[in-house]
This record gives C-alpha cells, structure tokens and sequence, in this order.
C-alpha cells in the first residue's frame, strides 16, 4: 500500500518547530524590548510627575510662608491703628480739657476785665480825671460793639467816653504789653474808617489804655503813641502823668 503524497516528514517538521522556535524568541526579544521601553518611559514620566508634585508643595510651602508673613504683617498693623486710635482718643481727651479750661480762663479774664472797667467808672471815678484834663465827658459806655461783625471796620471798645465831638476809646487790659497798644490804635484807626462811612466825619478820637501791671516801656511807647495810660493798683485808679510834651494823637 502506497503512502500518501506531501506527508510530513521528520526533517519538516523539525524546522518548522525551529522556525516556530525562532519568531517564538523573536517575538519574546521584541516583546521585552517594548516592556524595557515602556518601564523606562514610565519610570521618566514617574520622576517627571515627582518633580512637579516636589515643586508644587515647595510653591505651596512659599505661599503658605507668605500668606503668614503678610497676616502677621496685618495683624502688627492693626495692633499699631489700635494703638494709635487709643493715643489719639487720649490727645482728643486732652484737647478738649485744655479747651474747657481755656474757655474757663477766658471767662475768667472777661470777668476781670469788666470788673475793671466797674472800677475805671466808680472807684477810680475815670470821668472826673478826664475832665480835669481838658476833656468834658458828658457820655459813657461799656463794650461798644461797631461795624458788622467779620467785616474789616468791625470790633468792640472796652470804655468808650464821649465829650461832644471828641470821644475816648479806652482798652483794659490786666496786664497791658506793647501789642496790645498796636491792637488798640489798629481798633481807633478802624473806628475811624467807620465813624467817617456813618457820616461821622467831624468827630474826633483820641485813645487810652488800662491796666493793672504796665511795665514801664509799656507806658513809654504808650505815651509816644499820643495814647493815655491807666493804671489800676489795690489802692488808686489813675491815669499816669504823661511827659513833658505830650499831645493826645487824634483820629
């Protein structure tokens, strides 16, 4: 009985389990190539996502240091505002004593002044000096108001004595220093500007100042400011005798 045509023979199929063998090993190497390839790439990947993740927290650790630094910064300079808001309630408090008792010693001093004036006209009978003077007062008046008030020609006389068409501006003073004699002839020249806007112009003024302490170049620069002196001391009211030459300034 004859065999089959084209049947296997051991040399086929020995090289065809070789060749199988082979594109096995092949495939295998390719394989682990691929594999080899494919680790190292995550292995790149996986130190790459290391280092972002180590950078991230290194950004977040700045931030997180700068976020504390700039609270504590805020929250020294709400300590300092604190501070500074006590310490200026603290000036205002003191302001507005200082304010008190300016006003208490404001009032006090007004007091003084119109106890003074009282005194001018009654114990120190003023009018009666005047008049033996020269000047015939025949009117009187305390805190005369002139002018409207804040305007230039504007202000209040202390004593204001009248004779016909002379009238005395008299300032007082407690103690009486030289700008207060520049203020008085400022408030005559004023009292001047406004007699002659009232259709006063024919009246004449001359000044005096009073005091209870007058130094003496006080009463010398009065003097060669044509202006009377007044002195007021526990005892007497007087006007001082002025020197040789004198001639009251008239406005």
């Amino acid at each position: 009985m004859s065999q089959p045509q084209n049947a296997p023979t051991y040399e086929g199929v020995l090289k065809l389990i070789q060749k199988v063998a082979r594109q096995t090993r092949r495939t295998e190497r390719k394989f682990e190539r691929m594999s080899q390839a494919t680790a190292e790439q995550m292995q790149i990947q996986t130190a790459e996502t290391d280092r972002k993740i180590q950078a991230t927290a290194e950004q977040m650790q700045i931030q997180t240091a700068e976020t504390d630094r700039k609270i504590q910064a805020t929250a020294e300079q709400m300590q300092a505002t604190a501070e500074q808001m006590q310490d200026t309630d603290l000036r205002i408090k003191k302001t507005e004593q200082l304010v008190k008792e300016t006003n208490q010693a404001v009032g006090s001093l007004t007091d003084k002044v119109g106890d003074m004036v009282e005194k001018l006209l009654g114990e120190g009978n003023l009018v009666d000096q005047f008049r033996a003077l020269g000047h015939k007062v025949k009117t009187h008046s305390q805190k005369k108001k002139f002018g409207e008030k804040g305007t230039a020609n504007s202000g209040e006389i202390d004593l204001f004595l009248e004779d016909g068409d002379i009238a005395i501006l008299v300032e007082a003073k407690t103690t009486l220093k030289l700008d207060h004699v520049n203020e008085h002839i400022k408030r005559i020249e004023k009292y001047r500007r406004f007699a002659d806007a009232e259709g006063y112009a024919k009246k004449r003024f001359v000044g005096a100042v009073a005091g209870t302490v007058i130094a003496e170049n006080v009463i010398n620069y009065a003097h060669e400011k044509g202006l009377y002196v007044i002195i007021q001391s526990a005892r007497v009211i007087e006007i001082i005798s002025q020197p040789d030459g004198f001639i009251a300034q008239e406005w």
